[in-house]
């Protein structure tokens, strides 16, 4: 029964040398030799356009009628094949990928070569037999070394396919490797930041809520609350006055006999702009009021303002309560106390000096939330990043240890140590 292996990543790399030195290592030498052979042909075949094109070109020059369209053609032809021939690289160290690619591209190039030799050559002759003669067997030497190196390719090579990608797929994983732990490193830092704004943020909003909760700011909150209170109580008992204020005040401003003067008009549209305040700033009794009320209800009388029956029985009845009962008498007193109660704390030097306080700290707290949103989608894309890198890295480990077990008959595992537990950790 066979025993499965464990073998430490770091020590795959020499552990698959020795296992397959006697399987790669021949193939790779003939592999060598191959491409040797190959590299020798196709320069000479590249060396064999060059001087094809010379010859064409120093014919040209003579400007003999004779020969001179040939050559013309010749040298057309030749930089073709130059350039054709020269962007085939035959690769410089033994990988199936690699030559498998050339194999490819120069199967292609030297047919279409062929091709161009049987249409144009015959066109050329008699002309340039010497140099023709040369191409053609540089041309047939590298077209044979081309056949014996997708001979040995398709035969024999490709038995060192799977052995030469599960070298690669190593070499792959011990990057995914330090790729991870690189960004296992990042994901820590931008935790640990995160943990030391919340941590920084929940000690300023505690200390908002304890400068909130002072004497100064407790008292000024209140007493704006309660200004807030006046301010719609103000405004409901004045709502049935809204529309016939507002009525007067367009008479005022197009000159109808209003009856106003200018220190009750301009207080007219303080009324209309914000009652509270209007009401908190008058004298005892609240003067002005009275004579506007009055001069509405004398415009009412005479036809001046036009409201509908409803409205005008309820304008009438709130002018009654407010000049003959003087139904704003607690009200207003209400509205002034507290108008001075708030300014006189608005003024509080120790209030407005809390107050900045606050305000810079309620600043700082909304950019360390906007700092811990910013981490937050960096701690997301680094999750995404290390979850698909441990994948990739899982795959990879598989794949070997499947590649392995076929070209070998060995069953192992690669072991992760360390830092490299995160390939199977991260994705847990």
């Amino acid at each position: 029964m066979s025993t499965r292996l464990e073998i430490p990543l770091s020590e795959l790399n020499e552990w698959l040398e020795a296992q397959t030195a006697s399987t790669l290592a021949p193939v790779q030498t003939k592999a060598e030799k191959f491409l040797k052979e190959m590299r020798g042909a196709h320069d000479g075949l590249v060396e064999a356009c060059r001087v094809l094109m010379e010859s064409s070109r120093k014919e040209i020059e003579k400007r003999n009628p004779r020969t001179f369209k040939r050559a013309q053609a010749l040298n057309k032809l030749a930089k073709l094949f130059l350039e054709r021939m020269q962007s085939l690289k035959v690769p410089e160290k033994p990988s199936f990928k690699d030559v498998e690619e050339f194999v490819g591209l120069a199967q292609k190039a030297y047919a279409v070569t062929d091709l161009d030799v049987r249409n144009w050559f015959p066109r050329i002759s008699p002309f340039f037999i010497m140099d023709r003669g040369k191409f053609l067997r540089a041309f047939e030497n590298a077209k044979a070394s081309l056949k014996e190196l997708g001979s040995f390719l398709a035969k024999e090579y490709v038995k060192a396919k799977t052995l030469e990608e599960t070298f690669q797929l190593v070499e792959e994983i011990m990057a995914l490797k330090s790729r991870l732990a690189s960004l296992e490193d990042e994901y820590a830092r931008v935790e640990s930041e995160r943990v030391s704004l919340r941590e920084e943020l929940t000690q300023t909003e505690r200390r908002i809520a304890e400068l909130e909760k002072g004497g100064g700011i407790a008292e000024l909150a209140k007493i704006t609350e309660t200004v807030e209170c006046l301010r719609r109580e103000v405004a409901h008992n004045l709502r049935h006055l809204q529309k016939p204020l507002l009525k007067l005040q367009s008479l005022v401003l197009h000159g109808a006999g209003s009856g106003l003067t200018p220190e009750e008009a301009k207080k007219l549209g303080e009324y209309l702009a914000d009652p509270f305040e209007a009401l908190a700033t008058e004298n005892a009794n609240y003067p002005l009021l009275r004579q506007i009320l009055q001069k509405t209800a004398r415009t009412l009388s005479e036809g001046k303002l036009e409201l509908k029956e409803d409205k005008e029985r309820k304008a009438k009845q709130a002018i009654t309560e407010i000049v003959d009962k003087d139904s704003l008498a607690s009200l207003h007193k209400k509205c002034v106390e507290a108008k001075m109660q708030k300014a006189k704390l608005s003024t509080s030097t120790i209030i407005a000096e809390t107050m900045a306080e606050t305000a810079r700290l309620r600043e700082h707290a909304e950019s360390i939330r906007r700092k811990l949103e910013r981490l937050k989608s960096e701690a997301t894309v680094l999750r995404g990043q290390i979850q698909e890198v441990a994948e990739k890295m899982n795959s990879h480990k598989s794949l070997v240890e499947k590649n392995i077990e076929a070209f070998s008959g060995r069953e192992i595992t690669i072991k992760f140590e360390d830092g490299e537990r995160l390939a199977t950790s991260a994705v847990s």
